[in-house]
């Protein structure tokens, strides 16, 4: 089956920037992780692996020079068809000593570029953390468990308990690579025998079995710092998976979560909440208790104040991050109407709507009025 543009798997045009290419990428890449697509991972894993084939083509300029010259026949074997023999590449130029082809054959054929691959790096790791506002905005330390490959205990990451079991590679002699004829063009492998090592364990441990390393749910302490917020990652260096032959561990990055709050809402280091209050204190004014993250406070209402009036309470807010300063609490005023009222209440209600009506001269309502002139002005 033809293979699918490269720019149409991405939603790109020829003329796309790198950065537009990486930003569709990122998108389709997430739309389509397998993780992501549980009931239906086969098809997402399909899906994905055309995304990333298209994504590392186009971003690299020598490959995308191929690519739009030649489409997907500059990656198949005997491309050419110019009399460079069966299999050869004849007819294929400008690529400055064919650098290009040995990205290409190292990505098809998993070629080592001639060296042994002695040792890797560990992956790097993410934990996914939930934590509270109140825990988000003091800082705590919380004790998570993260299944990993850690250095086995017993060949401290060598493979074997003695020096002397490890020994170069028949296959390659120590190269970690073995060339496979392709045309008149010789392509380097992964040696089958050592998988780019470059050595072999005669007795392998058997605690790890050669691997040179074991799986593990490790125990950690995170010290999570006031005022972190969702979207903010801590970095525990060497506390990814172990390296493979003794090399370095990677890191593990703790992805912050905040839960959604019952009274606050949080914007950077401010916060906000509603206050309600009943007609009475809104007409007459008078003192309300309101929580903060660290206690309730006085706030001070004065007479005639209408829904939707902001209070600011300087310094209740939330430490910033990266520095000192601490962000501000906005209290919303909302004027609640009275419900379940008895027949008195009802009554002195009416007498004091009554008694509002009366008063030709005094403006109790600005905005009704000032609405009222409005819409009579609107229909002429």
């Amino acid at each position: 089956m033809a293979k699918k543009d490269y720019y149409e798997t991405l939603g790109v045009s020829k003329s796309a920037t790198e950065a537009e290419i990486k930003k569709a990428y990122k998108r389709l890449a997430m739309k389509y992780h397998p993780d992501k697509n549980q009931d239906n991972k086969a098809e997402a894993e399909a899906k994905f692996k055309e995304v990333k084939e298209a994504y590392e083509v186009l971003t690299d300029a020598q490959k995308k020079a191929a690519y739009d010259q030649y489409g997907h026949a500059a990656f198949e074997q005997g491309f050419g068809g110019g009399g460079a023999g069966a299999g050869g590449f004849g007819g294929f130029s400008g690529f400055g000593g064919g650098s290009a082809f040995d990205d290409i054959f190292s990505d098809f054929f998993g070629g080592g570029r001639g060296r042994a691959q002695s040792s890797s790096r560990g992956a790097d790791l993410q934990y996914n953390i939930t934590l509270t506002l109140e825990e988000a905005a003091s800082g705590v330390s919380k004790e998570i468990k993260v299944p990993t490959w850690v250095t086995c205990s017993v060949c401290h990451g060598q493979g074997t308990e003695k020096a002397s079991d490890v020994v170069t590679c028949d296959t390659c002699h120590g190269a970690g690579v073995v060339q496979m004829r392709q045309g008149f063009f010789a392509v380097q492998q992964e040696c089958p025998t050592c998988h780019g090592r470059g050595k072999v364990v005669k007795n392998p441990c058997k605690k790890c079995h050669g691997e040179g390393r074991v799986q593990k749910t490790k125990t950690l302490s995170v010290t999570i710092p006031a005022g972190v917020d969702t979207g903010n990652r801590i970095r525990l260096s060497g506390e990814g998976e172990a390296g493979l032959n003794g090399a370095p561990a990677g890191d593990l990055y703790v992805q912050v979560q905040v839960k959604p709050h019952g009274i606050f809402e949080r914007d950077g280091t401010n916060l906000h909440c509603e206050i309600p209050i009943n007609i009475v204190l809104a007409s007459l004014g008078g003192e309300v208790e309101v929580p903060t993250l660290n206690g309730k406070v006085s706030l001070t209402i004065p007479a005639e104040t209408q829904t939707g009036k902001m209070f600011r309470l300087r310094g209740k807010g939330i430490k910033s991050l990266r520095g000192n300063s601490v962000g501000d609490l906005y209290c919303h005023v909302v004027v609640e109407t009275p419900v379940n009222l008895t027949g008195k209440q009802k009554e002195l209600l009416k007498e004091l709507g009554e008694s509002l009506k009366a008063d030709k001269n005094a403006k109790h309502s600005p905005k009704e009025k000032s609405f009222f002139d409005k819409v009579k002005k609107f229909f002429g």
